[in-house]
């Protein structure tokens, strides 16, 4: 669409945002997200699972709290 603006000529281009990314790409971008989201709650399964008192453990602290 051209613009003139007293002696400056140009042309302005308008893009749709929602045209740059397409179905495709789009699932992809999502693909990519749920995976990250996915390795991030193992992630947090494994610190939790590492970091969790066992019941032979919490027994052994309790007859050791007990004596």
């Amino acid at each position: 669409m051209p613009v003139n603006i007293q002696e400056i000529v140009s042309t302005v281009r308008a893009v749709d945002g929602d045209a740059l990314v397409s179905p495709q790409v789009l699932g992809r971008i999502v693909e990519g997200v749920l995976q990250a989201v996915e390795a991030r709650e193992q992630h947090d399964e494994r610190v939790r699972a590492d970091t969790r008192v066992t019941a032979g453990v919490a027994h052994e602290q309790s007859e050791e709290d007990g004596r």
